[in-house]
């Protein structure tokens, strides 16, 4: 069984913030692919990272969704997709391995 987990930001490069819709696009979107997905959006998690010269700080949301196959170019293509929506050189998709116990 594969978590796979999507950062989304809160806020473009400029601050402002994304609508709300947005999220609850890809929830919906997420949800119906996969039958199900866990949403952490009440209280954002903050990334940090350094860059030359500065560090850069954001707000994000983090979906996850479990499934038993790793369909890694539907992934792909998603997260460049959700790259160009949320305008981000890079958006963090990630996967981990688990198991129920």
């Amino acid at each position: 069984m594969y978590l796979i987990q999507i950062l989304l930001p809160l806020y473009d490069n400029e601050g402002t913030p994304f609508p709300p819709h947005e999220y609850a696009q890809i929830r919906d979107e997420l949800a119906e692919r996969f039958g199900g997905i866990t949403a952490y959006v009440r209280s954002p998690a903050e990334g940090l990272w350094r860059a030359p010269g500065n560090t850069v700080c954001d707000e994000i949301v983090i979906y996850e969704i479990m499934t038993d196959k790793l369909e890694s170019a539907w992934w792909q293509a998603y997260r460049e997709g959700l790259s160009a929506r949320f305008r981000q050189e890079m958006l963090i998709v990630r996967v981990s391995e688990m198991r129920l116990l």
